[in-house]
């Protein structure tokens, strides 16, 4: 089996907290008055938010939308869902609006997880790392920059709107291999969504490790390893 030389990662709830300076920013936003129906209780509209999201994200990903038009989208949809009137009426201006005051309460709340720079400064003597992330690549060097932790990671940087395609392609997975300088044989890939990291880049050639932060227990194809936090990842890289 080949030395593991090198260690690319996802971005969003691998490294960054996503999820949490998500359900912060939105619910900081209707909170400010970005909601034109209060009697949605702020778990609902939170699961609403992802809803749409993940529609109008996946749309992004295909080509469909720019990554400005998905925000764009996705205001429109919510506000629709949430009986604004003129929601589907919204103009770019107004909807970008909207999504700016969102995007400054989330961005108040942006966190690394707390195991993310340690175990970045503990492989960064060892290894070559990087980031293959589906999401805008200026997005996430700011974001990363933010939260400290850009440095460790930015000389590999791969994101689907520069390169192309999208997780689970492999494409994707190999060129960030390409940018470590590595054959994929040496690379290990560590997400949080089984599908688009685990599987994608086991499909990929690279060792693949899923990071299944809730200790949901769920199945495993054979060959795809399962960590529970990312404090754990220097071990498993050692032990090969």
């Amino acid at each position: 089996m080949p030395t593991i030389r090198g260690v690319l990662f996802d971005v969003d709830d691998t490294l960054f907290d996503y999820s949490g300076s998500e359900a912060a920013g939105l619910l900081a936003h209707l909170r400010a008055g970005g909601r034109p129906d209060a009697s949605v209780s702020p778990q609902a509209a939170l699961e609403l938010w992802r809803a749409v999201t993940e529609v109008q994200y996946a749309r992004f990903l295909a080509g469909e939308l720019t990554f400005r038009a998905q925000q764009y989208e996705r205001t429109r949809r919510f506000l629709a869902h949430l009986g604004r009137a003129d929601a589907d009426h919204l103009t770019d201006e107004q909807a970008a609006a909207w999504f700016a005051g969102y995007a400054a309460h989330r961005d108040a709340a942006r966190a690394a997880f707390p195991d993310a720079a340690p175990t970045l400064a503990a492989l960064a003597p060892r290894y070559r790392l990087g980031v293959v992330s589906n999401s805008d690549a200026d997005h996430q060097r700011r974001k990363l920059h933010a939260v400290g932790l850009l440095d460790y990671v930015a000389d590999a940087f791969v994101c689907s709107d520069q390169h192309g395609e999208a997780k689970p392609a492999p494409g994707i997975f190999l060129a960030g291999c390409a940018a470590l300088g590595l054959p994929p044989g040496e690379v290990a890939y560590v997400g949080d969504k089984y599908v688009f990291d685990a599987e994608g880049a086991h499909r990929a050639g690279l060792t693949a490790f899923w990071l299944d932060r809730a200790a949901s227990r769920a199945p495993v194809a054979p060959g795809i390893r399962v960590l529970h936090t990312l404090d754990d990842l220097p071990r498993a890289l050692a032990a090969g």
